[in-house]
């Protein structure tokens, strides 16, 4: 989606910092051992970024946003016991010093899908690091994103099931979701 509404309306990409994180290879081989340090190298890159964004004169997108980070992956890493109390207190506590730092997104897009589906877009994407990646964990994370989504008010929601939706093969598909869009563009 963010290659799509960049390319379609001439906004600048932010995408998620993946192969800045230092832990991530070992976080994947040993989660309670590297799920801290993860999720702590995820927060201040997120952090960095948005700051930037705050910044940007210019229309940006971005493909996840440090309040998942915290509210969603964290989350999930300390319920599933990968992420002691102590340090999902710590991760919690400046998550909220950095929160009232920075100014909520101007809009929110959810992309929904089926587990299948984001199971068959994991394998198509194709980084080895992730085809391992447990059922378990994935539906507990969609779990998660729809717990939070229905708490989210930081900004409008624009909804956008991507089930069966081509944006970028098919014409009807993108003009459906470009019509969508429009009453937030303005």
């Amino acid at each position: 989606m963010v290659d799509f509404l960049c390319h379609t309306y001439g906004w600048r990409p932010f995408t998620e910092p993946n192969l800045l994180n230092p832990y991530l290879d070992d976080f994947y081989g040993d989660m309670d051992r590297w799920a801290f340090h993860s999720q702590i190298s995820f927060l201040a890159h997120k952090f960095r970024i948005h700051m930037d964004l705050m910044q940007e004169p210019s229309t940006v997108v971005q493909d996840r946003t440090i309040y998942e980070d915290a509210e969603i992956f964290a989350r999930y890493l300390h319920e599933a016991g990968h992420m002691s109390e102590r340090d999902f207190g710590t991760y919690s506590d400046l998550y909220a010093a950095m929160r009232k730092a920075l100014a909520p997104p101007d809009l929110l897009i959810r992309l929904e899908c089926s587990v299948r589906a984001l199971r068959r877009r994991i394998r198509k994407r194709g980084r080895p690091e992730e085809q391992d990646i447990p059922l378990k964990y994935i539906k507990s994370l969609q779990g998660l994103y729809e717990d939070w989504f229905d708490r989210y008010d930081l900004s409008p929601v624009l909804v956008i099931n991507t089930e069966r939706l081509d944006y970028i093969g098919d014409m009807v598909d993108r003009l459906e979701v470009r019509r969508a869009l429009e009453p937030f563009l303005s």
